[in-house]
């Protein structure tokens, strides 16, 4: 007996097109405004961000009156080396880069190590008064360091420790922000498991964070290496309220005095202000992979 036409389902023929397939080219097309305009946006905020840099380049090339010339040349004529040669022979320029990259290199440094054995400490010990010594951390970023500023100074002065070379690193030896990640990225991307393994095998605490936890730790140590150099390397108000000796002061604050010069001195300033930019983009570069890795990580798992 054969089946009731109801019942009988009918399959397509091999090759015949499905309904979904006749939607595919409306909905493709549909969605080239989309990316145009989206594309679009990407390009404005890219000139946007890129025009200064590439105005700061081609004024340093050109001599003083040519600066401010309207219309605006992209292309300095003539080009000219003075600009640099003035900076570099005039003014303690390489003082200032040297006071600056050092301090914070080393800055970095130690905040990346104190930031993570920080982290490794919150994130898996258990100890008394851990809540609230993390309670009290983390209440920190919301504490402007203007308001801690003349505090700090007066506890480096009377401490004996008002060297620059010294002094320049302290605020960012220990961020609640940098201790803040390394402990959520601990707990997300290292397991108990391996922890234990490890002290099964015999290696102390400290053995474990050096040679266990600290290479996992490769990703968000090189995007936090990325934001503490530049916070450490870009500071303004630490460094203005500590230092007096012109041959001290760190870039920002040796830009600053041909900047608030009687004549503005832009032919200096903007030569400055591309060579110091020269470190922050060496260290992108060479921890670009970590940061976006890190970046890619924390969104993953966040």
């Amino acid at each position: 007996m054969s089946a009731p036409a109801t019942e009988r389902t009918e399959r397509p023929a091999a090759g015949a097109a499905r309904p979904t397939d006749r939607r595919t080219g409306p909905r493709r097309r549909s969605g080239i405004p989309g990316r145009l305009a989206l594309y679009g946006t990407l390009t404005v905020l890219a000139l946007v961000f890129v025009a200064p840099m590439v105005w700061a380049v081609s004024g340093s090339f050109k001599p003083r009156g040519d600066i401010f010339e309207y219309p605006p040349k992209l292309l300095p004529d003539p080009a000219t080396l003075d600009n640099f040669r003035s900076l570099l022979s005039d003014q303690p320029f390489w003082h200032w880069f040297a006071v600056s990259v050092v301090t914070a290199g080393l800055g970095t440094a130690v905040a990346v190590f104190v930031c993570a054995m920080a982290g490794f400490a919150f994130a898996k010990y258990r100890f008394a008064g851990k809540r609230l010594l993390f309670n009290v951390m983390f209440s920190s970023l919301s504490v402007p360091f203007a308001v801690i500023v003349v505090p700090l100074f007066i506890l480096v002065v009377k401490s004996g420790l008002s060297n620059p070379w010294f002094a320049l690193t302290v605020p960012w030896v220990a961020p609640a922000f940098g201790i803040f990640m390394m402990q959520q990225y601990i707990i997300q991307s290292i397991p108990d498991e391996i922890i234990e393994a490890a002290r099964i095998d015999g290696a102390g605490e400290f053995g474990i964070f050096l040679r266990v936890v600290l290479p996992l730790l490769r990703p968000s140590l090189g995007a936090l290496a990325v934001w503490q150099f530049l916070q450490s390397y870009n500071s303004f108000m630490w460094p203005l309220v500590l230092i007096s000796d012109v041959d001290h002061y760190t870039l920002p604050l040796g830009l600053n005095i041909l900047f608030r010069a009687e004549q503005r001195q832009f032919d200096l300033v903007l030569p400055g202000a591309v060579l110091a930019s020269v470190p922050t983009i060496l260290v992108f570069l060479l921890l670009r992979k970590q940061l976006l890795e890190g970046l890619s990580t924390g969104a993953v798992k966040g």
